[in-house]
């Protein structure tokens, strides 16, 4: 799906299919972390199956308000157990299908929040 992003933020989403996200005009495949005032770089999260406290705490340094977390085709939820590192730093957690996380991110970023978007790339699920 192409979206239309407001070009006054640092980084954008532009589109999104099943195997890739267009970010700023370049195209990122496999486990994806993006940070509204930084530029995107590989999750070490390569599945719902694989995701740890440890995937989590990756995205602490970034100090978000809130994450965005895109669980694939489908809605899953990460067990609470793996969330304690984002809870004890008051950082909330949403999680959505990918296509809604890079929708949401864009409205967040748009409007100045700091947000960090993470997708799961949808062929794992």
């Amino acid at each position: 799906m192409k979206l239309h992003p407001d070009t006054s933020n640092g980084f954008s989403i532009q589109s999104y299919s099943e195997e890739s996200v267009v970010v700023n005009g370049k195209c990122q495949t496999g486990p994806l972390l993006l940070c509204s005032i930084q530029g995107p770089q590989k999750w070490s999260a390569e599945s719902f199956e694989s995701l740890t406290q440890a995937s989590f705490d990756e995205l602490l340094p970034f100090t978000p308000e809130l994450v965005l977390f895109g669980s694939g085709k489908r809605i899953q939820f990460p067990a609470p157990n793996l969330l304690q590192g984002l809870f004890q730093q008051r950082i909330g957690l949403e999680t959505m299908d990918n296509g809604a996380a890079c929708r949401t991110f864009n409205v967040l970023a748009g409007e100045g929040r700091h947000v960090v978007l993470v997708l799961i790339p949808p062929m794992t699920t």
